[in-house]
């Protein structure tokens, strides 16, 4: 049989952390997107881009609010495995 090794605690912090960190650009470059569409429908002033910002917004609050129901437990077990382990 082989030999199973396992994972230490500074590892999975490594990994915790690179999840924490990549869903957290994705948070950021959602919001990004929202303000562009929003400057962009100011500066236009037309129904079209009206409708167009109305569209992002209701897309990106599913896909924000889907995020955060992952982002916000991971941010907190990285919290408390850098309070216990680091």
């Amino acid at each position: 049989m082989s030999e199973r090794t396992i994972a230490t605690a500074p590892t999975l912090l490594g990994y915790l952390r690179r999840a924490v960190y990549a869903l957290a650009s994705l948070l950021a470059l959602a919001l990004l997107v929202v303000g562009t569409i929003a400057v962009i429908a100011e500066l236009k002033g037309t129904w079209h881009w009206s409708i167009h910002l109305e569209s992002t917004i209701s897309y990106v609050g599913v896909f924000v609010g889907w995020l955060l129901v992952v982002l916000v437990p991971l941010t907190g077990a990285l919290f408390a495995g850098r309070v216990l382990y680091e």
